[in-house]
């Protein structure tokens, strides 16, 4: 595909991109790679009642080409395999068809690509579907994802034995000897560039000479997994940058797509836009960032111009608007509007399971200062709205469905978002806001830093933080004393277990102290808790010391668990309680 500015050569039939030439770089993906490891799509599958999130790994070769659409205008190329009944326990039950998309004076092209599992065919997991772009390690050095996450990065080669010493897990390594000094005893670990899918909108690589930038530009999220809160990676050291649509990363096997025998689905991946820009001789590298970062896409979505009837444009979607309020007598008299809520439509389901679905598309958005909100350009289909505010335990989950047809504009008018409550709060620590940014967060090892994450608001992605807290708490674990401690430096922002020596960890039991003038021993109270997430850990045992009478009277109905950082605790009831000690047993 060639439109005079760039020029994209994929194998045929496989639908591998193996060269992207601009400006005066012949090829911007790695020639040093085989031809099928530079630029594809791929996926993870495994068998139907396997359990965890690995399995067999899919790069995507396909089996028939053929031009979907070419005009003076616009080319569209279908690269498309088609399962049969020869190629199971081979490959994935799923037809696949990739498309590649390139428009006369776009400085980019477009992908996308539609899995279709029929039905009758063998139930499976889906646990990872992306795609994968390596860029030349000779060129592209400067890597840029936020205003405040972009740095020079280390090469593939500083992570190889003799360079690079691996830590705790596979993709976290230090670097003993890289090829640039500056770069010694730092960590490299792609997660450390992990981002929200809400603000995943775009990222990629500036190579220097020439001045040359990279990026991939995602305008929407609806065909992601799991909700605005879901961590995905995003490029890292390789130089590799990566458009993922299916994971477990940050979730675990509860995301992972699960496929029953003869479940019928499809879905579309995308499209996403690879951009390419380039700057004057002379001019400043991150003008490059600057540019990328100002074209987004997100008012050209949905795309006009894709081919496929599975993807469907502006005037066969629809549109949900009203205004979100908060309802809670124990703080006003009056409703609440509900500002810098978020609101969104998923498929039907409980009360947080869309943060666990990815079948389906998820459609969201945030309140404005009075509480407005419009969701736009929904698909058609049925779905449920949720929403949750900032500063508020629990989540909105409004009872009837929200069908969506071509065209519609369906007001809501006011919908009151009632928080769980029984009574006054007698005390809290922390923001039920799905983030544990309040919480303290120590300084890292200094054996091992990543130099852009210092005094840096995203600290709590540096590497071994978990570790810090046996320094912290080395014989005794966290006592924290409501009116005295404060949250910010006495609640350390996840509870861990203590490192006792190399492979050796001890369960820890955090206390949690409060007293009041008087209790009522008839009354019913409650903790909750909101769980910003929790991995390979499960809540165990509570205590009420001195009142153990009233222990059948507590409810942990409350628990809220979401998708991003641990933790927030809230104590409410009817009446005062004289002494609760609340006791967490981690694994």
């Amino acid at each position: 595909m060639d439109n005079g500015i760039l020029r994209v050569t994929l194998s045929k039939p496989d639908g591998i991109v193996t060269g992207i030439k601009y400006s005066d770089i012949d090829n911007l993906l790695e020639t040093a790679n085989e031809e099928s490891n530079r630029g594809y799509w791929d996926l993870v599958w495994s068998p139907p009642g396997s359990t965890g999130t690995t399995g067999t790994f899919q790069v995507i070769h396909a089996t028939d080409f053929k031009v979907v659409l070419e005009t003076e205008e616009q080319i569209e190329l279908s690269f498309s395999i088609t399962w049969d009944v020869s190629l199971q326990g081979k490959l994935a039950p799923l037809n696949i068809d990739k498309r590649f998309i390139m428009l006369r004076g776009s400085s980019g092209f477009y992908t996308y690509a539609i899995y279709e599992h029929l039905e009758g065919w063998p139930g499976f997991n889906l646990d990872e579907t992306r795609m994968v772009f390596k860029l030349r390690k000779d060129k592209f050095h400067y890597m840029a994802m936020a205003d405040n996450r972009q740095r020079y990065m280390p090469l593939p080669d500083d992570r190889l034995p003799g360079r690079g010493q691996p830590l705790y897990y596979p993709e976290a390594v230090l670097l003993v000897n890289p090829v640039e000094p500056e770069f010694k005893g730092e960590v490299d670990d792609k997660y450390q560039y992990s981002c929200e899918d809400k603000d995943l909108k775009v990222h990629g690589w500036i190579c220097e000479d020439p001045v040359v930038g990279f990026w991939q530009i995602s305008p929407s999220n609806e065909f992601r997994t799991g909700g605005p809160h879901k961590q995905e990676l995003t490029s890292h050291v390789g130089p590799i940058t990566l458009a993922m649509f299916v994971s477990a990363h940050y979730a675990g096997e509860d995301i992972v797509l699960k496929f029953g025998d003869g479940e019928g689905w499809k879905k579309v991946f995308g499209p996403v836009f690879m951009y390419l820009n380039t700057a004057m001789d002379g001019a400043d590298p991150l003008s490059l960032w600057e540019a990328a970062k100002m074209l987004e896409e997100s008012e050209s979505w949905p795309y006009s111009f894709p081919a496929s009837e599975d993807f469907p444009k502006a005037d066969q979607r629809g549109t949900v608007q009203g205004r979100l309020l908060v309802r809670d007598r124990f703080i006003s008299d009056d409703d609440m509007v509900a500002n810098g809520g978020y609101i969104g439509l998923a498929p039907p389901a409980e009360i947080g399971t869309w943060q666990r679905e990815g079948k389906g598309y998820q459609f969201w958005t945030t309140t404005d200062e009075e509480g407005y909100f419009s969701i736009n350009n929904i698909r058609t289909g049925d779905y449920i709205l949720y929403a949750w505010v900032p500063g508020f335990i629990g989540e909105y989950r409004h009872e009837e469905l929200t069908s969506i047809s071509p065209g519609c504009d369906i007001d809501m008018s006011e919908l009151v978002f009632e928080p769980p409550r029984d009574g006054p709060t007698l005390w809290e620590i922390g923001i039920p806001d799905r983030s544990a940014q309040e919480f303290y967060v120590p300084d890292p090892n200094p054996k091992y830093i990543n130099k852009l994450y210092i005094n840096h608001p995203d600290r709590f992605r540096q590497y071994g933080l978990w570790e810090r807290y046996a320094e912290l708490y080395p014989d005794g674990d966290l006592v924290y004393i409501v009116g005295e401690s404060n949250y910010a430096t006495d609640w350390f922002y996840a509870q861990v277990t203590r490192k006792k020596e190399e492979k050796i960890y001890q369960a820890t039991t955090w206390q949690i102290k409060f007293e009041l003038e008087s209790i009522e021993p008839t009354g019913i109270y409650k903790l909750r808790l909101a769980l910003a997430s929790a991995n390979q850990a499960e809540l165990q045992d509570y205590q009420v010391l001195n009142y153990v009478q009233l222990a059948e009277s507590f409810d942990l109905s409350g628990i809220v668990s979401v998708d991003s950082l641990p933790i927030s605790i809230f104590c409410d009831g009817g009446f005062p309680i004289s002494d609760l000690v609340h006791k967490f047993a981690s694994n």
